[in-house]
């Protein structure tokens, strides 16, 4: 059957702060296609290109490494765990609080699915406002979701905990469980409320715990 793909990743450009306080990364040339003549026959080129930066980049998955030392990493984790999960989204209206709880999720099936919970703040996305007083999660929401079997939580805002505190419960409950992390979403708004797969796969990396994905939506081209 004939998919359509969404695109639910932001592009990582050099420069670009996806949280303050870690260096934005520095993307530019190891070997430019004016310095590759040299090497090959007259008229073939290459670029080769360089990229320093935290794993904390983009729109980034997190598995149990991310948050404790004997979690599995990126390159312990199933497949299976980033590709082809059925996907519901939860769209909160947050002008009447930032704090989402388990409410939101309460008439839902999560178990065995990705739960993408669209807040519409990727629209602050490279401004200053993205970071502050962003939608998050709450603890007994994650508690929620741990319990009744999800396998992945996204979000489209800054971070799914509450980062105007030192404590972070959500990734402590969800990552303890095995539970996968997404962060940094966008075009949620785009999906509808479920019949989609998601997918979000990462290099696989021995000893990271987060490492940026092209995240995306697979759904019936008729939709």
């Amino acid at each position: 059957m004939p998919v359509k793909l969404i695109d639910l990743s932001h592009t990582i450009e050099d420069g670009m702060i996806t949280y303050k306080g870690l260096p934005a990364p520095v993307i530019c040339d190891y070997l430019s296609r004016e310095n590759s003549r040299a090497l090959y026959e007259p008229g073939t080129e290459f670029q080769i290109g360089k990229i320093e930066m935290v794993a904390n980049t983009g729109t980034y998955v997190d598995c149990p490494f991310h948050r404790y030392a004997d979690g599995k990493d990126l390159s312990e984790v199933e497949l299976k765990r980033f590709a082809h999960l059925e996907g519901i989204v939860v769209t909160v209206d947050h002008s009447k609080g930032i704090a989402i709880g388990k409410s939101f999720f309460e008439n839902m099936d999560v178990n065995g699915k990705a739960v993408l919970v669209n807040t519409n703040w990727s629209r602050h996305w490279r401004t200053d406002a993205y970071f502050e007083n962003h939608p998050f999660l709450t603890e007994e929401a994650a508690v929620y979701l741990r319990d009744r079997g999800a396998l992945l939580v996204g979000i489209d805002s800054h971070n799914i905990d509450d980062t105007r505190t030192r404590s972070r419960p959500v990734h402590t409950t969800l990552l303890k469980a095995g539970i996968l992390i997404v962060e940094h979403l966008c075009n949620l708004d785009q999906l509808p409320a479920r019949d989609f797969y998601f997918n979000a796969v990462p290099p696989k990396f021995k000893g990271v715990g987060t490492f940026p994905v092209r995240a995306y939506a697979e759904l019936a081209a008729s939709r």
